[in-house]
């Protein structure tokens, strides 16, 4: 529970800076260079392309999470998203739609390929894929 008022507070906070920075530009509100000049970009997740469609964490296990890229397969964390793993290169098709972990048994995970959403660059699946320890077959 901590954990996501600590990533609201975040947010809230940077979302004051934006705005703050944005008015700033249009000749509004201004912020202090001592607090913006310590702010630095940086990516947190893997570099990727395209959208995520689907995402499921582990109950019970607050570091573990996969999600799936329309064009970009399956991916794990397993340190709360600090670190990302592809998890389904070794399959035929990287299109993600649907992903589920087993809420009965979590070592269970679910990959549902092909897109669902109507696109112009819709990409197409063949199948529904199971694996059974924790994603890991799911890279043979």
């Amino acid at each position: 529970m901590c954990r996501t008022r600590l990533g609201r507070s975040v947010f809230v906070a940077l979302t004051v800076v934006v705005a703050a920075v944005t008015g700033q530009a249009q000749g509004g509100l201004s912020v202090p260079e001592r607090l913006s000049s310590a702010m630095r970009w940086r990516l947190i997740g893997p570099s990727r392309g395209g959208r995520a469609l689907a995402v499921s964490g582990v109950a019970g296990q607050p570091n573990l999470y996969y999600f799936g890229a329309v064009g970009g397969g399956v991916w794990k964390t397993t340190n709360g998203g600090h670190t990302w793993d592809p998890v389904f290169d070794a399959q035929r098709v990287a299109s993600i739609g649907a992903l589920a972990v087993s809420a009965s048994n979590p070592d269970i995970v679910y990959v549902g390929t092909g897109e669902a959403d109507m696109r112009s660059d819709i990409s197409f699946g063949d199948g529904v894929y199971k694996s059974t320890d924790v994603g890991r077959c799911l890279a043979n």
